[in-house]
C-alpha cells in the first residue's frame, strides 16, 4: 500500500512538472531544468509588467501597481468586482515578514471582511482573497480603485517602516 501511494505522488509530481513545462514553453526534460526555465519565464513576465506599469504611469499620470522605490519589493495589486464583493490579488516578488498583517489591516480599515483567501508565502508572496463589505464598517465609496490604492499604500508604508 505504501508503494502505491508513493507511485501516485510521483505521478502527480510528474504531471505538475509537465503542466509547468507546457505553461512556460520549456523544452527541458528534468525537473530541475523545468523549474529553472519557469523561474526565468516568471522574471521575464515581471520585467514586462514593470515596463507596462511604467508606460501606464507615463501616459495617464496615475499610480501604478509597482513599487519602483525598491526593486526587491516589486508588487502588483489587482482588484475586480464580483458578485459577493471584490476579488483581490496581491503579489510581491519577495515574501516579507509582516506584509500579510499590513494587508489585513488595510482590509479592516476599508471595512472589508475576508470571505475566502489563498495565501502563498514561500519565496514570493501571493494573496488571492474574496473581500466582502462589512455593512457596519465599510466606507460608502468603496470601489476597485479605492481598494487597490489602499493596499498599495499599506504595502508602501509597511515597506518604509521595516
Amino acid at each position: 500500500m505504501g508503494y502505491s501511494k508513493q507511485k501516485q505522488k510521483r505521478a502527480a509530481l510528474h504531471e505538475k512538472l509537465q503542466q509547468l513545462r507546457s505553461a512556460t514553453n520549456s523544452t527541458a526534460t528534468d525537473s530541475a531544468a523545468i523549474i529553472d526555465d519557469a523561474s526565468k519565464y516568471i522574471e521575464e513576465l515581471i520585467e514586462k509588467v514593470e515596463k507596462l506599469n511604467l508606460e501606464i504611469s507615463n501616459t495617464s499620470g496615475g499610480s501604478t501597481a509597482s513599487s519602483s522605490s525598491n526593486p526587491d519589493m516589486f508588487t502588483m495589486v489587482a482588484v475586480e468586482t464580483v458578485e459577493k464583493g471584490f476579488k483581490i490579488n496581491v503579489y510581491s516578488v519577495k515574501n516579507h515578514h509582516g506584509l500579510l498583517i499590513s494587508i489585513l489591516d488595510a482590509f479592516d480599515e476599508l471595512g472589508l471582511d475576508v470571505l475566502d483567501a489563498t495565501i502563498s508565502c514561500s519565496e514570493s508572496f501571493h494573496l488571492e482573497a474574496l473581500g466582502g463589505k462589512n455593512e457596519i464598517k465599510a466606507c460608502e465609496n468603496i470601489n476597485e480603485e479605492v481598494i487597490r490604492r489602499a493596499l498599495l499604500h499599506a504595502m508602501q508604508t509597511w515597506n518604509e517602516e521595516k
